[in-house]
């Protein structure tokens, strides 16, 4: 069984953000799947795949921008978004890592109250006490 150590397909986005708390999938614009968490989007990729799209923290924007493979996201990269147009150059570990973070990002802006009810984030910490 060959397993995909570059990059990262929608099939692999699902699985990875399906156990998290919380995280709602749709198709929006036509043909980008969208995952939100509390109804605010966290990543974007289309359905057929390629780039992937997603926040990053404010400090890191500039730095991952700046890396070959990634740009500002197209009409987000004043919220802090960016676009992987060349996923195949980084592990799929390394993506999958920037995608809990922004999860964990847009997660920690909702209210208090609606992060009570998701659970512990993340989840690793509360099972490690």
């Amino acid at each position: 069984m060959a397993t995909a150590s570059k990059g990262i397909t929608p099939a692999q986005l699902e699985q990875l953000c399906a156990g998290w708390p919380g995280v709602t999938k749709d198709i929006k614009w036509g043909a980008d799947l969208v995952f939100s968490v509390g109804g605010k989007m966290f990543a974007v990729m289309p359905t057929d795949g390629g780039r992937i799209s997603f926040k990053v923290e404010d400090e890191r924007f500039l730095e991952l921008s700046d890396q070959p493979g990634m740009i500002a996201a197209p009409y987000l990269a004043r919220a802090r978004w960016i676009s992987v147009v060349e996923p195949k150059r980084f592990s799929t570990s390394e993506l999958s890592e920037l995608i809990g973070t922004a999860y964990g990002l847009i997660r920690a802006k909702l209210t208090k109250k609606l992060q009570a009810e998701l659970g512990p984030w993340p989840p690793s910490k509360e099972r490690k006490k």
